[in-house]
C-alpha cells in the first residue's frame, strides 16, 4: 500500500527529475572543464598543498581515492581524499575540486560554526533516516495518530540536515574562489569563470537535495494528516 501509493509519485516526481538534471549538468560542467588545462599545470594535488601551506594547515594531509568526483575531507583524520581526476589532473576542474575541499578544512580549523552543526547533526539523521519511516507506517497501521507525527518529526532530520548543509558548501565554494585566485593558482576571467561553473553546478546538487528531503517530508505529513481526517469523519 505503501510502496505504490500514487501521491507519493505526485510528491516526489518532480524532485526525480530535479536531481537527474542537476547531475547530468554537474557531469557536464565538470567534463567540460576537465578538459581545459589550467595556466598554473599545477595538479589537483600541488594546488592541494601549495593551498595547505599557503593557510597553515600543517596538520592536513592529501591522497588519493578511488572513485570519479568522490572526493571530500574527513575532518577526523584530517586527510583530503582527492578522486584521480582531481589528484592528477592540471583541470580547471581539478583545481576547482581540490580548493573546494580545501574550503572544508579551513572551516573545520577555524570551528566554523555551520560545520560543527552539521557534524553535530549526523547521528540524529542517521537514527531519524531508518526510525522516522517506520513509526509513521508503524502509526498509520495502527491509527495512532500521536505516533505516526512523531515519526514525521522524527523524519525531518533529514530536511533539517539538508539545509545545514547549504550555507557550508556555499561557504567552501567562495573559500575556493578566493583561494585559488589569491595564489595565483587560476588565471583569467576565463578560468575563473571555468572554476564558478564546476562550482556552482555542484551546489545545484545541494539545493536538489535539500528540495528532495522536503518534498519527501511533506508526502509523509499528508499521509498522517489525511489519517487524522479520515479519523474525525
Amino acid at each position: 500500500m505503501f510502496f505504490f501509493d500514487p501521491t507519493y509519485l505526485i510528491f516526489m516526481l518532480p524532485a526525480f527529475i530535479l536531481m537527474m538534471a542537476v547531475q547530468m549538468y554537474v557531469k557536464s560542467a565538470y567534463n567540460k572543464w576537465s578538459r581545459v588545462q589550467t595556466r598554473s599545470h599545477m595538479t589537483g594535488a600541488q594546488a592541494a598543498e601549495r593551498l595547505i601551506q599557503r593557510g597553515g594547515l600543517y596538520d592536513v594531509t592529501v591522497q588519493p581515492v578511488g572513485g570519479n568526483l568522490t572526493d571530500n575531507y574527513n575532518p577526523r583524520t584530517k586527510v583530503l581524499n582527492l578522486s584521480q581526476g582531481v589528484y592528477q589532473g592540471n583541470s580547471v576542474a581539478a583545481l576547482a575540486v581540490a580548493a573546494h575541499e580545501l574550503g572544508h578544512a579551513m572551516q573545520d580549523k577555524e570551528g566554523y560554526f555551520p560545520l560543527r552543526l552539521r557534524a553535530a547533526m549526523v547521528p540524529a539523521v542517521n537514527i531519524g533516516s531508518y526510525l522516522g519511516w517506520i513509526l509513521i507506517i508503524i502509526g498509520v497501521l495502527l491509527r495512532m495518530t500521536g505516533l505516526a507525527w512523531v515519526g514525521v518529526l522524527v523524519f525531518a532530520t533529514g530536511a533539517l540536515f539538508a539545509l545545514a548543509t547549504l550555507p557550508v558548501e556555499l561557504n567552501a565554494s567562495a573559500r575556493a574562489r578566493r583561494l585559488l585566485h589569491d595564489a595565483g593558482l587560476i588565471v583569467g576571467d576565463d578560468e575563473m569563470s571555468g572554476v564558478s561553473n564546476v562550482l556552482n553546478a555542484a551546489a545545484l546538487t545541494y539545493v536538489a537535495a535539500l528540495i528532495t528531503a522536503v518534498l519527501q517530508l511533506l508526502y509523509w505529513a499528508s499521509m498522517v494528516f489525511g489519517m487524522g481526517g479520515r479519523r474525525r469523519s
